[in-house]
């Protein structure tokens, strides 16, 4: 169930009507996502060097969102530790954006900054989140992310890594000196792709590198960590 705060905006009529359709074109590209998983599971685990140029134009119009739980969770999260600059590493058709967009604005304004490599997903994003009436805050960046987010200002309060899984620890290398103490970073298809993650897990969770961490339970796998300094 959705938070139930009447000054929640995932009440929003425009932000639930367009979540509930994006979420239902979303089921309907599961048989999309089993036709083309032969093409692309080798660069995820590893077997071959990625190439985000191919993968991207073959997902270019497959939708790849968080889970309504997940996007709830984001929501609940942002707002527990009044998330004024999120950050989200695979912006594609916005879905996640609308749910972290949601909680900026009921946290009384601020933004969420997205990377997204397609255009076409990136122009979508960004009229989907016109629909909701959310783009006021949101800056989604259209290109490489470790180019797109390298002038993110200070201080980012959370993150969501959600793209191309080898380039994880790299963004979050762009992004870790911005980051305010005890910001949220959380990162997702940790059970999905275990072999192509495990580097940014160990990362993550060695104790070593500013990070508490901890992998949950949760739809595909989300890494949720928090920044010590």
């Amino acid at each position: 169930m959705p938070p139930t705060d009447t000054k929640c905006s995932l009440l929003d009529p425009r932000v639930a009507r367009t979540l509930d359709r994006l979420h239902r074109r979303a089921r309907l590209d599961l048989l999309k996502i089993a036709l083309i998983a032969p093409l692309v599971v080798p660069d995820f685990l590893g077997f071959r060097k990625s190439d985000d140029d191919r993968l991207s134009r073959r997902m270019r119009s497959t939708y790849l969102p968080v889970s309504r739980s997940q996007g709830q969770m984001l929501y609940l999260i942002a707002r527990s530790i009044d998330a004024r600059r999120i950050v989200e590493f695979g912006t594609s058709f916005g879905i996640s954006t609308l749910y972290m967009a949601s909680a900026v604005k009921d946290n009384g304004g601020g933004v969420v900054v997205g990377s997204e490599l397609e255009p076409s997903k990136h122009a979508k994003a960004n009229e989907h989140l016109r629909e909701a009436g959310l783009d006021g805050f949101t800056d989604v960046r259209l290109g490489d992310a470790v180019k797109t987010l390298a002038d993110v200002e200070a201080p980012v309060d959370m993150v969501l890594l959600d793209g191309w899984k080898d380039s994880y620890l790299p963004v979050l290398e762009v992004l870790k000196p911005k980051l305010r103490p005890r910001a949220i970073v959380l990162a997702d298809n940790i059970f999905t792709f275990k072999k192509a993650l495990r580097p940014y897990v160990d990362y993550m969770q060695s104790g070593a590198n500013g990070f508490v961490s901890s992998t949950l339970d949760i739809s595909d796998g989300f890494e949720l960590s928090v920044f010590t300094g």
